[in-house]
């Protein structure tokens, strides 16, 4: 197994930033179709099938014995890489939020 290396600008950045371009799409798409009315609810569903479409051709493209790239390999990584960065982040937040609430 090849080291992860975000870096790479054909497999691990591009699939990282196709994916969750992918996943918001979906996500967004589907709470604007559910909550939406009328005209945004039409928006949603093209938002939401966008998203699905993305997402399935990247990963029909990219997927082993494509490239070489292993995208459950990547998929796993990015995870914890977003993780670390929220919770960092939350920690950032938090500790600001406490400052200036006690001054």
């Amino acid at each position: 197994m090849a080291s992860f290396d975000v870096w790479n600008p054909i497999m691990n950045f591009v699939t990282i930033l196709l994916l969750t371009f992918s996943l918001f799409l979906v996500i967004t798409g589907a709470f604007t179709a559910y909550f939406g009315s009328g005209k945004s609810r039409k928006i949603g569903v093209g938002l939401l099938v966008g998203g699905l479409i993305v997402g399935i051709l990247w990963g029909w493209y990219s997927g082993p014995g494509s490239t070489g790239i292993v995208l459950i390999d990547v998929i796993i990584q990015s995870i914890g890489v977003i993780l670390a960065a929220i919770i960092g982040a939350a920690i950032a937040i938090g500790l600001f939020l406490l400052a200036i609430m006690k001054s």
